[in-house]
């Protein structure tokens, strides 16, 4: 894993030692972090923790043994439905062809992998919408009535638990960055274990409040519904004090209920790759009209994945509302009409609701509403090695908390902070969302006020502002992208983890 890590940041740093630059929060080789810095330790983000490569699984059934045509003619669903429900483990495999699905292909068992030949050879083909198989009418904040899959659900869709029983309550305070913490009891806990660290807020939003570190904007929406979580794995137990793998991402405090609740996800280490997914050439009637072209979701899942895919015509692309899932190589394209509004052709391109995935070596050639969104307290995140036509980093408020964008070409520049969410629902981002080596093809300035408090972090994006670094103010180093190293943060933290630890 570290030889992988070295190409990436050899071949990403052909830059004249003369004229690289490094970042005050990171220094050469990470010398000037520390695990409560306001850099977040993103090196957690994706399949395995960034621990191990994706698998390659051996060769499977074939879709065909169970009577799929593949020729953009005949209704498959059925064949695509039996292979799911007769294959335990393993490979599932849809070879060259066009295959007409009319129904949500749900994935429910670890182990499975669905897997095409190719994105421009194995296509699968979606004529009607999500709504009109399994209708889901909602509403706005505001109250506009929409169907749900406007910002959820997928034709593939991975669904599991994550398990959530209470193992012990959390009996002293702790603070971010801190690596122990103390339990009720340890009995139903080992090391090695991995489990959730979690908290609720009260119905003062207190919590939300150190979220966004006290600069939350108008909350009265929330009604305390926001959460704090972070997944370690226990490595050692000492009395009543347990040890973590991983620094807190927050402060413990007794009024937000800190617990230690199982981690015991019910779908693990699935995944789809090689595959096109198409929907219907029709104008797109702008935001909230979308009635569920969506190609993939992952729901309560953790270490899956999806690689090596194209999306051409969605609504939305992909939602991954997950665990440590790794989503690569995804190219987004469409020739609908764009929507009179915003110029876009589907809503959501990519959606985080949950924590600690990767969403790297994307590739948007058409434009979304929202690009790339975290929603839903999603923390932990990572974005890097893509590129856009115009992209946006959409925060769509919900306390989304210490995300991270690296390594990106965001094209023409000209909405990179749009964002959207509900109204009272705090502002768009809370702390410590990171922005480094963002390029773009105009100068960016710094976020309006509205976007999220001072605690977020910029670091060399495209820019004609002055630097500001104030160490609990504003954090804004105008280094020019070309000259920062490392170029992505998220890889370079992982490669001092892994060397630390002694992985190889």
């Amino acid at each position: 894993m570290i030889k992988s890590l070295c190409l990436i940041l050899l071949t990403t740093a052909v830059v004249s030692t003369v004229i690289a630059q490094t970042s005050d929060l990171w220094g050469t080789n990470g010398d000037r972090w520390h695990p409560r810095s306001r850099l977040p330790d993103f090196s957690f983000a994706g399949y395995h923790c960034g621990e191990a490569p994706l698998p390659k699984v051996a060769p499977g059934v074939s879709v065909k043994d169970f009577g799929a045509k593949g020729d953009g003619e005949t209704d498959d669903t059925a064949a695509f439905l039996k292979a799911l429900a007769t294959v335990k483990s393993g490979a599932i495999e849809v070879p060259p062809g066009r295959y007409r699905i009319t129904d949500i292909l749900e994935i429910k068992r670890s182990h499975i992998v669905l897997r095409g030949s190719g994105p421009d050879k194995s296509v699968l083909f979606f004529p009607k919408p999500l709504h009109e198989i399994k209708p889901d009418w909602s509403a706005t904040t505001a109250g506009r009535p929409t169907s749900n899959y406007s910002w959820l659900g997928g034709f593939i869709w991975f669904k599991g638990n994550l398990g959530g029983r209470t193992l012990a309550s959390i009996s002293a305070q702790a603070q971010r960055g801190d690596t122990t913490v103390r339990v009720s009891t340890a009995k139903d806990l080992n090391v090695g274990q991995r489990v959730e660290i979690l908290e609720t807020d009260t119905s003062q939003n207190s919590l939300a409040n150190l979220l966004y570190s006290d600069d939350a904007g108008d909350t009265t929406k929330l009604l305390g519904t926001t959460r704090a979580s972070i997944v370690c794995r226990i490595l050692k137990i000492t009395g009543d004090e347990i040890t973590l793998d991983r620094p807190l991402r927050f402060d413990i405090r007794s009024e937000w209920q800190p617990r230690v609740v199982s981690f015991e996800p019910t779908v693990s280490e699935s995944g789809v790759e090689n595959l096109g997914f198409e929907f219907p050439l029709t104008p797109y009637q702008g935001h909230f009209t979308e009635l569920g072209f969506n190609a993939l979701t992952f729901t309560g899942v953790s270490d899956c994945w999806a690689r090596n895919l194209r999306i051409k015509n969605a609504d939305s692309g992909i939602f991954a509302n997950g665990y440590f899932c790794t989503i690569q190589s995804v190219v987004y394209e469409s020739a609908r009409t764009p929507d009179k509004q915003f110029g876009s052709t589907g809503h959501h391109g990519f959606g985080f609701e949950g924590e600690d995935n990767l969403f790297t070596d994307f590739d948007f050639r058409t434009q979304f509403i929202h690009d790339i969104t975290v929603d839903h307290n999603a923390s932990g995140n990572v974005s890097a090695h893509g590129k856009g036509v115009d992209l946006c980093f959409d925060h769509h408020r919900r306390a989304v908390n210490e995300n991270l964008y690296t390594d990106i070409d965001a094209g023409a520049g000209t909405h990179l902070w749009r964002s959207s969410g509900g109204d009272s629902l705090g502002k768009h981002a809370a702390a410590r969302n990171t922005f480094w080596n963002i390029r773009a093809a105009r100068p960016q300035s710094y976020p309006p006020p509205d976007f999220g408090p001072p605690s977020i972090n910029l670091i060399a994006v495209e820019t004609n502002q002055s630097s500001e670094k104030n160490v609990n103010g504003r954090w804004f180093e105008a280094i020019a992208p070309g000259r920062i190293t490392p170029k992505d943060i998220h890889a370079a933290q992982l490669m001092r983890r892994l060397k630390r630890s002694g992985a190889n």
